[in-house]
């Protein structure tokens, strides 16, 4: 029989071995779940989606935008009556690329068009309602860090005759054009007007 003395140090002993055993036990989930949090988190950041950056401007009948992504694939263009996205593979990263913007107007869903070339696509969105101007892209008075104008192809067209009324024939040619960027129409009709000129009216920044 067991003296008292020994079954006291017997017991002792086993309260401390059993704290023991639960701190391993529960540092080793603790690591686990640290190990599956890391790699969740990486993977997150692997597919995280980036805006792609692009231009805009507007012309009589319709808005432009073109995205600056140079090799691009699998290109989704959705033209809704209010809404605009965008999304693709770019580049040699297989960077994923996604835009959406609430238009500042209504459009023409079913004339609205896109072209892709080897560095860039783009988009030609038919307004609802031609002839009225749009001093922004967005709904909401809001600057998107990835949109700028396109002052090399924005001019006060609310001035010019009716020719630019062909822009988007014009446009609509260019689709049917498989051929690369050197075969797109001149989109103006006429000779570029320069970009500082004091007599065109500038697009809201925002």
């Amino acid at each position: 029989m067991t003296p008292p003395c020994m079954r006291g140090q017997q017991a002792a002993s086993a309260a401390r071995r059993v704290p023991l055993r639960h701190i391993l036990e529960s540092s080793g989930t603790r690591k686990l779940r640290h190990c599956a949090s890391s790699s969740s988190s990486g993977n997150a950041r692997r597919f995280r989606e980036h805006p792609a950056t692009a231009k805009w401007y507007d012309r009589r009948d319709s808005v432009y935008i073109e995205f600056c992504v140079a090799d691009s694939k699998d290109v989704k263009v959705n033209f809704d009556k209010t809404k605009f996205g965008f999304t693709c593979i770019g580049g040699t990263d297989n960077v994923k690329h996604e835009n959406e913007v609430d238009l500042f107007e209504a459009i023409d869903q079913k004339e609205s068009k896109q072209k892709r070339t080897d560095r860039s696509v783009l988009c030609c969105l038919r307004k609802a309602e031609p002839g009225k101007a749009w001093p922004r892209l967005t709904k909401e008075k809001a600057k998107l860090t990835w949109l700028s104008v396109d002052f090399n192809n924005w001019k006060d067209w609310e001035d010019d005759s009716d020719e630019e009324m062909g822009n988007f024939d014009q446009f609509s040619d260019m689709m049917n054009n498989m051929g690369g960027e050197d075969d797109l129409p001149d989109l103006d009709g006429a000779e570029d007007d320069s970009a500082d000129s004091d007599d065109e009216k500038m697009p809201d920044l925002e």
